[in-house]
């Protein structure tokens, strides 16, 4: 039959993952990196995914597709949940974010945290920290150097405040699990009314955290600014694996693997 389905652009898709819990039928999964349809029958065409998408890759098409099983859906939901809840599986999110999952590796002893020179003294220097809390208009964003980092990366890179906090404002935040709307629109307004000279964006290497990045471009674009812009990506285990920079001057992205 004829009639409206999900259509996904792959080359739009990062695998971020937010259209996943969106689909309360179950419908999309991550899968080789990429939103994937995992059956028509499983989606309604009603696009209650589509507004989680930071890069537009998913609408609705009218075409010859199977028909929308309700019951199908139930079964498929059903499956879903025992395995999620059975002691056999690791339950973690579709994009395969670190703290959804258990892991562990070994410790290395005497092995140095980073490069540089550790430091024991805190380098920040303004609370509150989670973007969901702070003040756009607060005094320590005015014409500051701003650092966008995801949840976790202080508590996986060791040397965090020495090499990235010193001498920047800072704002916290987790693209998967808050609310990404507000939080274009919070750091919107913190670059209108900060003057905002630079951004330093600090993100694991999962592709959910790369939603950072997308909510950076957004926000600068309502702003109607063109500032540069540093993106830093950390490993699981804490190790810098790659740079990317985007000169105020133009809008191509430059990038350098560590």
């Amino acid at each position: 039959m004829k009639r409206k389905i999900i259509k996904i652009d792959e080359e739009k898709c990062t695998g971020c993952g937010l259209c996943v819990p969106s689909c309360a039928e179950g419908a999309l999964q991550i899968i080789d990196g990429k939103a994937r349809l995992v059956s028509e029958i499983y989606c309604d065409g009603l696009g209650a995914c589509l507004g989680d998408c930071p890069e537009g890759a998913l609408t609705i098409e009218e075409r010859e597709a199977e028909e929308f099983d309700e019951k199908a859906v139930q079964e498929h939901l059903a499956e879903m949940e025992e395995r999620k809840d059975s002691s056999q599986e690791k339950e973690k999110l579709p994009c395969g974010c670190p703290s959804s999952q258990s892991m562990s590796w070994e410790k290395v002893d005497g092995e140095p945290v980073s490069k540089s020179a550790p430091t024991t003294r805190s380098k920040l220097r303004q609370w509150p920290v989670q973007l969901t809390l702070v003040n756009p208009d607060a005094d320590y964003f005015k014409g500051a150097e701003l650092l966008i980092a995801a949840d976790c990366i202080p508590f996986a890179y060791a040397s965090f405040h020495h090499d990235f906090l010193q001498g920047k404002a800072v704002v916290v935040g987790c693209p998967k699990l808050d609310d990404y709307k507000f939080y274009v629109n919070k750091l919107t307004e913190i670059i209108k009314r900060g003057s905002v000279k630079k951004i330093h964006v600090v993100n694991m290497e999962v592709p959910c955290c790369f939603g950072l990045m997308s909510l950076v471009r957004e926000a600068l674009a309502r702003a109607g600014r063109n500032i540069p812009v540093e993106q830093v990506v950390v490993s699981i285990k804490g190790e810098i694996i790659e740079r990317k920079r985007i000169p105020s001057s133009s809008s191509s992205l430059g990038t350098s693997v560590l």
